[in-house]
């Protein structure tokens, strides 16, 4: 009998069926940061990529530029504290570098905001900010 007992004592502990009714609400239990692309997460992918690939626009910084082959290539610095050499043509997740100067960077940045007119925008990273080129 006390196998008899203890099955009764785990069957009132087992967790009950319990489903969420949203009625027309948001789930209080989901993350508002995961949800819907927000947070480098884009189309729904869980997981970046490794390297520049997987940073975004904003997550980059100039700092410096290289006279290479005749062409220029940036010296960028990710939000992961980690530099990159970049050339023309090379893709960030959310754009890709058209163009690099010796002291600026084009990236055309595709907007994912739906009420957005625009698809893509033209983004410039400066090699020194207005302040520091005084």
């Amino acid at each position: 009998m006390p196998n008899a007992a203890a099955a009764a004592a785990d069957a009132d502990l087992a967790p009950q069926g319990y489903t969420y009714d949203p009625a027309g609400r948001r789930d209080p239990f989901i993350s508002l940061l995961t949800r819907g692309g927000i947070s480098g997460q884009r189309g729904g992918l869980g997981v970046r990529p490794a390297g520049l690939g997987g940073l975004e626009t904003s997550e980059v910084t100039l700092r410096g530029t290289l006279l290479s082959q005749g062409a220029y290539v940036g010296i960028v610095q990710g939000s992961d504290n980690k530099t990159y050499i970049v050339k023309s043509g090379d893709k960030l997740l959310d754009g890709e570098i058209r163009s690099i100067t010796p002291d600026t960077m084009v990236i055309m940045q595709q907007v994912t905001d739906p009420l957005s007119l625009e698809k893509q925008r033209e983004v410039r990273k400066l090699l020194r900010s207005t302040e520091e080129a005084k």
